[in-house]
């Protein structure tokens, strides 16, 4: 690895791509913002605009709170791009070896699109869940916090109820509910300090707002809660990652083809052509995103309310024990798409696709004027 980062030639194209991803999330991260929350506040008879997204996070985080959870946006595209790109690059390799032309056909492009969006996936998990958790806070208001001197709460609901407060009545009315249970606790008291909500006398789970650092996640909800809908996030990017390699690719030979007709001899094959401009490129590359964004926005919603719902793992065990079914259809219970979700799934799908057409377009064209840049030197 030391011998990599030696290479100029590796390093070059390592920091030019960083520095893309980065600019290219900085530009298009407040459409990002305003999309998650129009996706997590929908119902079918209620939908949020634009207007009222913005107006919203303005008045309740200022203008920073447009840019909620930027850092781990950006750490994590760094790292699911860069894994993305790479296994593209690596699956087509094994396309390409033994021709002459380096010719990559579209459905080939297609498949290795597909297997790297899986990887993808996988990688940006936990980083899509911090950001959403911090985009859903910019929009909600935080609960006023209690005197100080009212504040009495065990050491654990402490970590992990903040602004919440013990209320010992209700605490020994859950007691004296169990306790006439035939196969009772030997300690209900203490044995109830692990549902800290139900010390609160409300009953009801946590906010977003509440559980939305990386230790207050894993405390409340477990480590797999880090991947929670698993399912539909790998069938997002497996289906994004394949439109939009194979449309990129498709395009790609058309720009070419295009050129062959004007060159007189026709040239004999794409070498003789020449490359495309960087322009060229961009623009495929931005049209390839906004048509990819498209085909995987409905498991894009599913994906994003699920992560916004906070689920501690007792509750996640409880429905291992139980054998709990996922609801829905087939279709539905693979994609990990929820019933409730079915008539809100394209809420800010134009969003979406300018988001991603157009930061796209400035990765690919910046990363390319990045390293013809560097590599003049």
């Amino acid at each position: 690895m030391d011998e990599l980062w030696k290479n100029p030639s590796f390093a070059t194209h390592a920091f030019a791509a960083a520095g893309s991803v980065t600019l290219g999330t900085a530009l298009t991260y407040p459409l990002d913002a305003i999309k998650t929350i129009i996706q997590v506040s929908s119902s079918s008879r209620k939908q949020f605009t634009s207007t009222q997204v913005i107006d919203r996070i303005l008045s309740l985080s200022g203008p920073s709170g447009l840019y909620s959870g930027f850092g781990w946006s950006t750490f994590g595209r760094i790292t699911s791009l860069g894994a993305r790109f790479g296994t593209y690059e690596v699956l087509t390799a094994f396309y390409k070896d033994g021709r002459e032309d380096n010719y990559v056909y579209v459905y080939e492009a297609l498949l290795a699109g597909i297997a790297a969006g899986a990887v993808e996936s996988l990688i940006s998990s936990p980083f899509e869940l911090f950001k959403l958790r911090a985009q859903v806070t910019s929009a909600t208001r935080a609960p006023t916090a209690m005197p100080s001197n009212r504040i009495f709460v065990a050491p654990m609901s402490l970590r992990l109820l903040h602004r919440n407060v013990l209320d010992k009545k209700a605490l020994a009315h859950s007691v004296s509910l169990l306790s006439v249970l035939t196969s009772s606790h030997q300690n209900l008291t203490d044995a109830l300090k692990n549902y800290p909500w139900m010390m609160t006398g409300s009953g009801k789970l946590p906010a977003v707002s509440d559980v939305r650092h990386p230790l207050e996640i894993v405390r409340l909800e477990g480590v797999g809660a880090l991947w929670r809908s698993l399912r539909a996030g790998v069938v997002r990017d497996s289906i994004f990652g394949g439109v939009f390699f194979s449309m990129w690719q498709f395009l790609h030979l058309a720009i070419l083809n295009w050129k062959a007709v004007q060159i007189h001899p026709p040239p004999l094959s794409d070498d003789d052509i020449g490359p495309l401009s960087p322009l060229e490129v961009s623009l495929a590359a931005g049209f390839s995103g906004s048509a990819a964004a498209a085909a995987s926005h409905g498991f894009d919603t599913a994906r994003c309310r699920s992560q916004c719902t906070v689920l501690p793992k007792f509750v996640s065990m409880e429905r291992r024990f139980l054998r709990w079914k996922r609801p829905g259809n087939l279709f539905e219970r693979v994609s990990g798409i929820h019933p409730a979700d079915r008539n809100i799934l394209f809420r800010g799908i134009l969003l979406r696709m300018a988001r991603s057409g157009f930061a796209s377009f400035m990765i690919v064209g910046s990363y390319f004027l990045a390293v013809d840049h560097l590599l003049a030197k």
